[in-house]
């Protein structure tokens, strides 16, 4: 997925640039780079974080770079920021998100006979240039953005670094988040609210979808006003989110503890002790055992000093390797227990089959798994969810071909969760993770413990929807 953080100050903004960036690296998995501005020109240095954290690589580098202005960037694959001239001028570019129709709006550029790009060292195209070009197209930085974000198919947010400032555009539909902050002398442009408390920044405005500002040292500017469509991904409140950050004013965490609260309300399992699939099971697990009176503890412990996240390797034996040596059973918390765990949701299921298996070897009696969303049917549009290649991958649809001998019959009946259906699949995920029992999150309990109508949450990877009120539409085929 990836994130980004922006400074512009009266001062050097150096530091205050690569601790915001690195509060970004929970969201990032290849590389990381920042880029400033000074009277002498732009700066720019580029990583590879894939075994290593971002301070690590970039200690160095700030001892050299300064500027009152700068952007940075935690990236999936494509190496940022971009350094671009134009006939805007001379520009720095870092974006987050995914171009799905790519191939047409290259195929367009090429037309006008001006156009080239660049191959990425791993081969294909860098979606950031690929916006960049669009935004040259145009007369001004503000009509580029405008432009650039209506012609984007799947998401699309965006900061540009320039002399005047640095641009802050929001995805036309709002799916990933920007924040503004504020202190003396500064401001900031964040996905993570997280990274302003400890830099001394308070927040001033949550951009709308398709807003455009201008961050200078003076204040902020409104250049393109934001539209009525909001479509936020409701995975950042269920898994991506730090706990410390809000997204449209609603707590990760708190929204956490709701989730749990609502999947306890609904169970009626008996249990010696609930956990969370560390970390981001946690705050579900705690709200959980809040609510059913039943202690919380911590099965596993989560040796994180040199083990890196688990879906950051390319290689899928590799992830399955790290989520097995990270985490560490405590077996007195174990043997003899029925225990119930709270995950943030079940996509492939390879690394929960052997973790559940681990609890039986270390004596549990009964393990019980609570996702706090609901089965994930169809595959995400809009972002780099997962490094799933195919809906194959979904646990939701590896069932739904077992039972049906093809993966995209019946989808809307599988997304109901008062089905025939839906139980049978399920039913088969339980069998194949060797579970106790397994009992989703509903779909309404999950918008309710967000906070906003349905209407501004993406919700399609569990229901098909776009922009849907209630109740799920007819699924297309996968």
């Amino acid at each position: 997925m990836g994130g980004f953080f922006g400074v512009v100050s009266k001062n050097d903004c150096v530091l205050d640039l690569f601790y915001g960036t690195d509060y970004h690296s929970h969201l990032g998995t290849c590389r990381g780079g920042m880029a400033l501005l000074d009277g002498a020109g732009f700066t720019r240095s580029i990583h590879d974080i894939t075994n290593a954290q971002f301070r690590s690589k970039f200690e160095d580098d700030i001892q050299t770079m300064h500027g009152e202005k700068g952007i940075g960037v935690i990236s999936d694959n494509e190496s940022q920021p971009l350094i671009i001239g134009s006939h805007l001028g001379e520009y720095a570019i870092v974006t987050v998100g995914v171009i799905r129709n790519a191939d047409k709006l290259m195929k367009d550029a090429y037309k006008k006979r001006t156009t080239h790009f660049s191959e990425m060292s791993g081969g294909g195209l860098n979606p950031t240039e690929l916006f960049a070009t669009l935004i040259n197209q145009e007369s001004s930085f503000e009509e580029g953005l405008k432009s650039a974000l209506s012609q984007v198919e799947g998401s699309m947010s965006v900061l540009l670094l320039t002399a005047n400032g640095v641009y802050a555009a929001r995805d036309r539909l709002g799916r990933t988040p920007i924040i503004v902050g504020k202190k003396q002398g500064s401001w900031a442009v964040t996905m993570e609210t997280t990274a302003f408390p400890n830099l001394g920044y308070e927040v001033d405005r949550y951009l709308g979808p398709g807003e455009v500002v201008l961050l200078t040292p003076e204040g902020v500017e409104q250049k393109v006003v934001p539209g009525d469509e909001l479509q936020i991904c409701s995975f950042l409140w269920v898994y991506y989110g730090f706990p410390a950050s809000s997204y449209e004013g609603i707590n990760v965490e708190a929204s956490r503890y709701r989730c749990g609260a609502a999947l306890a309300r609904k169970d009626t399992a008996k249990v010696d002790l609930v956990a969370g699939i560390p970390d981001s099971g946690t705050g579900h697990a705690i709200g959980y055992a809040n609510t059913a009176r039943v202690p919380y503890g911590r099965p596993f412990a989560k040796y994180t000093p040199t083990w890196p996240r688990s879906f950051m390797p390319q290689v899928q034996e590799m992830r399955d390797l790290v989520a097995r040596m990270k985490l560490i059973p405590i077996q007195e918390l174990i043997a003899g227990k029925r225990l119930l765990f709270c995950e943030d949701s079940i996509v492939r299921g390879t690394q929960l089959k052997d973790t559940v298996q681990r609890l039986y070897d270390a004596g549990a009696l009964e393990v019980h798994m609570r996702p706090a969303c609901p089965p994930l049917v169809f595959g995400c549009e809009f972002l780099n969810f997962s490094r799933s290649r195919s809906e194959l991958d979904l646990a939701g649809r590896r069932a739904i071909k077992e039972l049906e001998g093809q993966s995209d019959k019946h989808l809307d009946e599988y997304s109901d969760p008062k089905s025939d259906r839906y139980a049978a699949m399920v039913d088969r995920i339980r069998q194949r993770l060797s579970l106790s029992t397994l009992q989703y999150q509903e779909l309404g309990d999950l918008v309710d413990s967000i906070g906003l109508p349905k209407e501004k949450l993406c919700t399609f990877c569990w229901d098909g929807c776009r922009g849907c009120k209630s109740k799920p539409k007819a699924a297309t085929t996968g």
